[in-house]
């Protein structure tokens, strides 16, 4: 019953966001300042037309793969918040890519404002809704029964948070246990069951979710649980650390037709992910589209004043190890790599990494090239292909790969990109023992958010030349 009440609910919150979003579009459509050009042909009218139709449909698709919709009943503010944030950016970028693809006469202003009116929106929405619920939950309404499997530490701990968290609304029936009788429990004697006594209790019952919280050595048994859960309807969580103290977070995915749970070193959540990628298409065609004035101009100068081609093209390691063809505007002479045995004495980086400040087989324009990264700018070209992303760890090459110790290969389980935290904190000044732990950091912490910050960060980095050589 819940579960269908959530569905409705999140149908009544989509039809309402595309409401709005069709007609904030509409409105700042009208406005002069926001169009190109002058007067509207048939045409552009008509193009403004499948876009605002695409908008106010996709919109809320966008915000519903973000989970706006979903219950968020054990959220903050703050995650709720930021989750509203990121959806209207990665809409307000993809309106401005489908805007550009379809010559559409408005200025890029439009999208960004469209976006930050209907975060505006969102927010007077959802506010009120939060703090209404938070209170009714408080008060003891708004309510959800869980029954808990196991009565020892685990399930007091959950016991002890979901007390410690009126607002979140969740009223404990009782607790599972096998009644092993070496066993002392940890929560009160009499609200414990038998396992025999468990379809009784969904029954006899309301049980809005069956959260397992027993110890190890009970995992065997617990067939008989999830079977009656899912025959019955109830949703079932687990708590991740059943299976080992020291193995990260599970994730619940399929290997053919059999159901599996997945253990990563990090688990990104997958809508952001995307919304990563999507912001990485839109990043890399607008980047190109402003920079390839920049690039010809500084290809034309590679070629004029040294032999060999304008493009350097090195095989360096991607996602978990892939290798790909990085492209780079070429700063060296062009036989660099057969000379570079004859450099490696004037190393000056530690661990598998091997940067020169004043490595002489750079020419005078790569100099410049490299101490503006410029040179890197044809890397845009790798993001739009999806081996590398607009911010994460820089791609290393084979052999520094092969040399990797211990944690060091984990910088290697994000997709490699353009800039990072080690470009945007002293990048050659920096060792590698601190290079490795600050990609570590950025892969352990990662979101969108953080990426904006690192790419803001990166501007006035380039700008005034630090750490570059």
């Amino acid at each position: 019953m819940l579960r269908e009440f959530g569905k409705r609910l999140s149908l009544i919150w989509m039809v309402i966001y595309a409401i709005i979003g069709g007609v904030v579009f509409a409105l700042l459509a009208t406005v002069p300042e926001l169009r190109r050009g002058g007067a509207m042909s048939s045409s552009d009218l008509a193009t403004l037309g499948v876009i605002g139709v695409l908008f106010t449909l996709g919109w809320p698709v966008i915000l519903g793969r973000f989970g706006v919709y979903e219950s968020q009943r054990r959220q903050g503010l703050g995650s709720q918040i930021a989750r509203l944030f990121l959806a209207n950016t990665l809409g307000a970028l993809l309106l401005s890519a489908l805007a550009l693809l379809l010559g559409a006469p408005v200025t890029p202003l439009l999208p960004l404002l469209l976006g930050g009116v209907l975060f505006l929106f969102h927010l007077c929405l959802q506010l009120p809704v939060f703090y209404i619920l938070h209170a009714l939950r408080r008060s003891g309404r708004n309510f959800r029964n869980i029954l808990i499997i196991g009565a020892g530490p685990r399930a007091r701990t959950m016991m002890e948070t979901m007390d410690s968290h009126a607002d979140w609304g969740y009223r404990i029936i009782g607790f599972v246990d096998d009644g092993a009788s070496e066993f002392t429990p940890s929560v009160p004697a009499d609200r414990i069951y038998k396992y025999s006594d468990f379809p009784n209790i969904l029954r006899d019952h309301t049980v809005d979710e069956v959260l397992v919280a027993c110890p190890r050595s009970m995992l065997s048994s617990l067939a008989p649980i999830v079977n009656e859960c899912a025959m019955i309807g109830v949703p079932l969580t687990m708590l991740t650390d059943l299976f080992g103290d020291h193995l990260p977070p599970p994730r619940i995915s399929r290997f053919a037709e059999m159901s599996t749970l997945s253990f990563a070193p990090v688990h990104h959540n997958e809508v952001e992910l995307l919304a990563k990628r999507g912001v990485d298409i839109v990043g890399a065609v607008i980047g190109l589209a402003i920079t390839a004035p920049l690039i010809a101009a500084a290809a034309l100068a590679v070629r004029v004043t040294s032999s060999g081609p304008a493009l350097f093209r090195q095989v360096r390691s991607g996602i978990n190890g892939r290798p790909f063809e990085m492209l780079k505007l070429r700063t060296m002479v062009a036989d660099a790599e057969v000379r570079k045995a004859s450099v490696l004495h004037l190393n000056e980086m530690s661990g598998p990494v091997f940067k020169i400040e004043n490595d002489p087989r750079i020419t005078p324009v790569g100099r410049v090239l490299r101490k503006w990264s410029i040179d890197e700018l044809p890397q845009l070209c790798n993001v739009l292909r999806g081996d590398m992303s607009l911010v994460g760890p820089r791609p290393p090459t084979p052999d520094e790969v092969a040399q990797y110790r211990g944690s060091d290969r984990r910088r290697l389980s994000m997709r490699p990109g353009l800039t990072c935290l080690w470009q945007v904190s002293g990048r050659n000044e920096i060792d590698f023992e601190e290079w490795m732990k600050l990609d570590i950091e950025y892969i352990d912490s990662w979101s969108l958010t953080n990426d904006f910050r690192i790419m803001a960060r990166t501007v006035p980095e380039v700008l005034m030349a630090r750490g570059a050589s």
